[in-house]
């Protein structure tokens, strides 16, 4: 996926939450709205998968395949970080 796709997907995404916001202002049946939220959160689900997808497909693989212990050690903590803070949410 290419930066212009995601850009798409991420603009799309930002029109569906203001619709959200347009629910919640006219004071939405509030079941309504939650489905539009969760639409939304899978969909920013699907576009940071594929963007880790790219990373892992390109900088994780240089680090690891690099002369550099240090940077091999930080890109494998930075993956971490990152699924230690999805499971947080």
């Amino acid at each position: 996926m290419h930066n212009e796709s995601r850009l798409i997907r991420l603009k799309t995404i930002e029109g569906h939450l203001k619709g959200i916001t347009r629910m919640v202002e006219e004071d939405a049946y509030c079941i309504d709205v939650i489905r539009q939220i969760q639409a939304v959160e899978a969909a920013l689900s699907k576009v940071s998968a594929q963007i880790l997808e790219e990373h892992l497909n390109s900088c994780v693989i240089t680090a690891i395949r690099g002369d550099s212990q240090a940077e091999r050690e930080r890109v494998l903590k930075e993956i971490s970080e990152v699924f230690a803070m999805s499971g947080k949410m």
